[in-house]
């Protein structure tokens, strides 16, 4: 599988070659949604919070002796079955987030780069630059490349090797658009991504990783 490599002004310059073994198989849609929900997971805050017996205001006495009153035996007010008493088993804070196995992330960016690749939503780049800080600058080359259609539903994810500081900082008032270095995509980064641009250098790290 071959793909274009273009310049900043979207002009064919040369090509690079995608291996089989990679982006040539099945698309794992499975191992996509587990690593979404995984991401998403991660950054639940948790921070819910009910009181239980302990917390709940009221007195700790014994509201009448045990026997003799005819009525339920009771030890607090604060007991669960009470109204306004503690919750039993209600949610604490606590972190939502968990690990996949390498395996399972690997085979999910994979999976989910084959199928922006098949759709035709990626585009290779031989470099993203900016000459200078400037959000019409980067504003400028995006709609040369083709991907200035930036709306909520149609974000532009945008992978070099090691993301210019310059760019990073030109883009961060478009709204959109994400600028990541290649060693921190996930799944989830590609698959919400309605186009994905990439470098030579990126895309071929990225191949060797996921090789």
């Amino acid at each position: 599988m071959q793909i274009d490599v273009v310049n900043a002004e979207n002009k064919k310059v040369g090509s690079v070659d995608l291996s089989d073994a990679v982006f040539g198989g099945r698309v794992k849609t499975d191992l996509i949604h587990e690593s979404v929900v995984r991401a998403n997971a991660s950054e639940r805050r948790g921070t819910h919070a009910t009181k239980n017996r302990a917390l709940v205001s009221g007195s700790g006495k014994k509201p009448w002796r045990q026997k003799g009153t005819g009525r339920a035996r009771v030890g607090e007010i604060r007991n669960p079955l009470w109204r306004k008493g503690g919750t039993v088993f209600g949610p604490q804070p606590r972190s939502y987030e968990y690990q996949l196995p390498k395996k399972v992330e690997k085979g999910a960016l994979r999976a989910a780069l084959t199928q922006k690749l098949r759709d035709g939503e990626v585009t290779v780049v031989d470099a993203l630059t900016v000459g200078e800080i400037k959000t019409k600058a980067a504003a400028e080359m995006l709609k040369k490349l083709g991907v200035d259609a930036v709306k909520r539903a149609h974000n532009v994810l945008l992978v070099d090797v090691k993301p210019e500081d310059k760019l990073s900082l030109s883009v961060r008032n478009i709204e959109g658009v994400t600028v990541l270095a290649s060693n921190r995509v996930s799944a989830r980064d590609v698959v919400r991504s309605r186009r994905v641009v990439l470098t030579r250098a990126a895309i071929e790290k990225l191949q060797e990783a996921l090789g």
